[in-house]
């Protein structure tokens, strides 16, 4: 048990959480596996509540270590940091495989797809319509949680509040518009490389919508305990670097699939 910290290093308490987190994972895409074949989603529920319990409690003892036992000091800071920036890195190039499989297909489309992009029987969406209305929110969500960053640096607590609020609203917003634009689409992911790439990019960007979501649900949590100062916030630091991590990656694929690709 770490009870005083002398040294530079990230040195924590022994955890559970990354065994109930691996063990979650495995039911809840083996939960997934069994919906698509005979639709039985129990297993994929049971997955899903080990996840959500083991994201509570991991999020609560890095708070603790934070916020009361003084674990995060100046050089672990910076550690983070640079694992927060390493791991974006890893992200983006995860999405640079759904784009270059995008271009790919569409560039030098095959006999198979109808020699033509979008591919023969793919109605595609309008690009003025929800993806545009999305494109602004995710954009405006930008901004309010920069707003919300700089105001926690110059100490105002009321607007970082409502700055963190909008934002996860916001969030919440985007994630409804896309589930609805699911609902209509007049194709699925299985049809022909478009309706692959399409949803696979989109449902895997929507996914990180969600985590950011929670991530700033979480940053707006603490602040309301008055965990952040304006010289010790990099949990919610983490979470602005990553939100507009995925404000990007919503502008590439809006320009690339939404309006250039149909």
């Amino acid at each position: 048990m770490t009870t005083h910290n002398n040294q530079p290093f990230h040195l924590v308490n022994y955890s559970p959480w990354p065994l109930t987190g691996s063990i979650g994972a495995l039911t809840m895409t083996s939960g997934l596996t069994m919906m698509f074949l005979n639709k039985n989603m129990y297993l994929m529920n049971l997955g899903m509540m080990i996840n959500l319990l083991t994201m509570y409690q991991w999020w609560r003892d890095i708070s603790r270590e934070a916020t009361y036992q003084g674990l995060h000091n100046s050089m672990v800071i910076k550690g983070m940091k640079i694992s927060m920036i390493l791991f974006i890195m890893s992200e983006i190039m995860f999405f640079v495989s759904f784009f270059w499989a995008f271009l790919h297909s569409s560039l030098a489309p095959t006999i198979e797809i109808g020699m033509k992009w979008p591919p023969s029987g793919i109605y595609t969406f309008d690009p003025t319509q929800i993806p545009l209305l999305n494109t602004m929110i995710l954009l405006s969500s930008g901004m309010t949680v920069t707003w919300a960053h700089h105001s926690l640096i110059f100490n105002d607590y009321k607007q970082t509040k409502m700055g963190l609020y909008f934002t996860v609203m916001l969030g919440g917003l985007f994630t409804i518009l896309q589930g609805y634009e699911y609902i209509e689409a007049k194709f699925t992911i299985s049809d022909s490389v478009y309706g692959s790439c399409f949803f696979l990019a989109t449902g895997f960007h929507g996914i990180h919508v969600i985590i950011g979501t929670l991530f700033l649900t979480v940053c707006l949590l603490r602040h309301n305990m008055n965990h952040f100062s304006k010289n010790h916030h990099y949990g919610f630091e983490a979470a602005s670097w990553y939100w507009h991590f995925v404000d990007i990656v919503w502008l590439m694929l809006y320009i690339m699939i939404y309006w250039w690709g149909s």
